[in-house]
């Protein structure tokens, strides 16, 4: 669903949807998949996967982070996906985001270097993968909601919970850096174009209205917004 721009702090740009051309096809790159006898998906990620995303990627509004993760590769070890739904969260300026209510030891990450990752517990049982960013001294992050499997997915990484079990990401990953090391994004070696679309965050009750979460229009792995 697309949705008009609503207001929220001017430092961010205002997050309007945009397109990249058609939708992407089945197969990303030039990487061939298959399936092994337990059913798990295998490539050959020299063929898919660029470079690491460095730290200056990071280094920006979270709402420009959030859209340009979409289309880049998380890796975990031998698992990766491809980005497919973002939220972004603007941290002081925004009462949905951890950083709202200021510095504690559960969001130090969020006011630390941008480039690591912010992992926490919801519900007692999901826990969920954020990426740092903003330029430093400004707390914000961005929502990893869900992955297109490539490599060595068993189980749905659609809905932020299910992403960080299929990926084996947990909160010992709180912290960690993300542009080098185990857990990384990496460009696609062959980006090709997609659309974007834009809508309302998903289960947050304050800031409601504001247009922060993206995700690529028409991918089957998106998950819902309800």
């Amino acid at each position: 669903m697309r949705s008009s721009p609503a207001s929220y702090p001017s430092r961010d740009p205002q997050p309007l949807p945009y397109r990249r051309g058609s939708e992407l096809p089945p197969r990303i790159g030039n990487g061939v998949q298959s399936r092994d006898r337990k059913g798990a998906v295998g490539c050959g990620p020299s063929a898919l996967l660029g470079r690491i995303l460095p730290r200056r990627f990071y280094a920006r509004p979270a709402v420009e982070v959030a859209r340009d993760l979409l289309g880049c590769i998380l890796v975990h070890g031998d698992r990766a996906g491809r980005i497919v739904e973002t939220e972004a969260y603007l941290g002081l300026g925004d009462r949905a985001a951890h950083a709202w209510r200021g510095l504690t030891n559960r969001t130090q990450v969020i006011f630390g270097p941008h480039g690591h990752a912010y992992v926490y517990l919801i519900y007692g049982m999901y826990e969920c993968l954020n990426l740092v960013a903003e330029p430093d001294g400004q707390p914000g992050c961005v929502l990893i909601r869900a992955l297109e499997p490539i490599c060595g997915l068993t189980r749905s990484a659609t809905g932020p919970g299910r992403l960080t079990r299929a990926m084996g990401i947990t909160r010992r990953h709180n912290g960690q850096d993300v542009t080098r090391g185990s857990l990384v994004v990496r460009r696609p070696r062959q980006p090709e174009p997609f659309s974007v679309a834009v809508s309302q965050r998903v289960g947050v009750t304050h800031c409601a209205d504001w247009p922060l979460r993206f995700y690529i229009e028409g991918n089957r792995y998106v998950s819902s917004s309800r």
